[in-house]
C-alpha cells in the first residue's frame, strides 16, 4: 500500500445527501484522521465553495463539472452515492487525473425486485383494481384484458448486473426474456435471447430499462419507440428518467399506443410539467426513485462510499472506478 497522504490533504466533503444522517459514513471515517465536512450543494458554485481543499468529494446529485474540477485542484476522487454517474463529467475528471467511482452493487437485488413489482402491478392490474375497490366499485373488469404471464415476453434494455438479476426473476414467472445491450457480450452473459432494440420493442410485452444514461442513450425511448411497441405493452423504468422522452411517453399513454408504465425515475425529480402529468396518469404506477432502497442497501451504500474515500486517501485506487485517470492520479 502506498504511503498515506499528509493530514492536511485528508479532507472529505459530502457535497449533498438526502439520507437524513451520515452515521454510517462517520463509523468508517472517524478515527482515520479525516476532516469530514457535510454540505448541501445544488449548483457548481456551491460545490466550488464548499469543496475547497477537499481530496475527496462524496456526491449525490450536485453537478461535478470541468469548472468544478478546475476550481478544486486538490480533489483526487469523486465517489457517487449510487450506480449512475451522469451528474459527473467523467471525461473532464479523467483528463484532470481524478478518479470517479460509484457503488455498482449496493442495490442490485432491490432494483431487480422493484422492477418486477412495478411490472406485476401493471400486468396484473393491481393499481387499477385497488382504485376500483377503494372507490366502492369492486369490479375486476376494469383491469381487462389481463394475460397469463407465461404467454408474455419480457424485454430488457441494458443487460448489466441489474438487467441480469431482472432476467432471473422474469424467467421465474415463466416469461420469455429477451435483451438488448450496446456492449458486446453482455446479453449473452445475462443468459437471455439477444435482439436489436427495434426488434425488442416490437416483440416485448414488457420493456424494462436498465441502461446507463449518457450522450448516446439520452431519450433512447421517444416517439418512434412507442409507436413500435405493442399497444398492449408496458414500459418499466427503474434506471434513469433521462432514458425516456417524457412528452413522447405522455402522448403515447394518452393515445393508447402503449398500455401503461411503471416508473421509479423521471427526467425531472420531483416531477414537474409533463413529468407530473405522467406520474399522475391513470395508467401509470409511480414510485419516488425508491427502487434502490432497503435497510441493508442503505447501509451498504453509505459504508462503501466512505471506504472508497479511505482507499484513495491511502494512495490506492478505488474498488469500483468508472474511469482510469490520465497519467496517474493528481499528486
Amino acid at each position: 500500500m502506498a504511503a498515506a497522504l499528509p493530514s492536511a490533504a485528508r479532507r472529505v466533503v459530502i457535497t449533498d445527501c438526502d439520507h437524513g444522517d451520515i452515521a454510517e459514513e462517520r463509523a468508517v471515517l472517524d478515527g482515520a484522521d479525516v476532516d469530514l465536512r457535510v454540505a448541501a450543494c445544488r449548483t457548481e458554485d456551491d460545490v466550488v465553495r464548499e469543496g475547497a481543499g477537499a481530496a475527496v468529494l462524496i456526491n449525490q446529485y450536485a453537478p461535478i463539472t470541468a469548472k468544478v474540477l478546475d476550481a478544486l485542484p486538490s480533489v483526487r476522487l469523486v465517489v457517487r452515492y449510487g450506480v449512475g454517474v451522469d451528474n459527473v463529467d467523467v471525461e473532464a475528471a479523467t483528463g484532470r487525473r481524478v478518479w470517479v467511482a460509484n457503488v455498482p452493487d449496493y442495490g442490485t437485488e432491490e432494483v431487480a425486485d422493484h422492477t418486477l413489482a412495478l411490472a406485476l402491478a401493471l400486468l396484473r392490474g393491481v393499481a387499477t383494481l385497488d382504485r376500483s375497490v377503494r372507490d366502492g366499485r369492486w369490479n375486476y373488469e376494469e383491469a381487462r384484458p389481463l394475460r397469463r404471464l407465461r404467454t408474455l415476453t419480457f424485454g430488457i434494455v441494458g443487460c448489466g448486473a441489474i438487467g441480469a438479476a431482472v432476467a432471473i426473476r422474469a424467467r421465474a414467472f415463466g416469461m420469455r426474456v429477451v435483451g438488448y445491450d450496446p456492449a458486446f457480450g453482455r446479453v449473452r452473459e445475462a443468459g437471455v435471447d439477444e435482439m436489436a432494440l427495434d426488434e425488442l420493442l416490437r416483440a416485448a410485452d414488457v420493456v424494462s430499462l436498465h441502461a446507463s444514461l449518457d450522450g448516446r442513450s439520452t431519450r433512447l425511448l421517444g416517439e418512434r419507440a412507442f409507436v413500435a411497441m405493442k399497444p398492449s405493452a408496458v414500459l418499466v423504468n427503474t434506471a434513469r428518467g433521462g432514458l425516456v422522452d417524457t412528452d413522447a411517453l405522455l402522448s403515447a399513454l394518452d393515445r393508447g399506443e402503449i398500455a401503461g408504465a411503471g416508473l421509479d425515475v423521471l427526467e425531472v425529480e420531483p416531477p414537474a410539467a409533463a413529468g407530473a402529468q405522467v406520474a399522475a396518469h391513470a395508467r401509470v404506477v409511480a414510485t419516488p426513485h425508491a427502487a434502490w432502497y432497503s435497510e441493508e442497501s442503505f447501509v451498504s451504500l453509505k459504508t462503501e462510499v466512505a471506504r472508497e474515500a479511505l482507499r484513495v486517501l491511502a494512495g490506492d485506487p478505488p474498488r469500483s472506478p468508472v474511469n482510469t485517470p490520465a497519467e496517474g492520479v493528481r499528486a
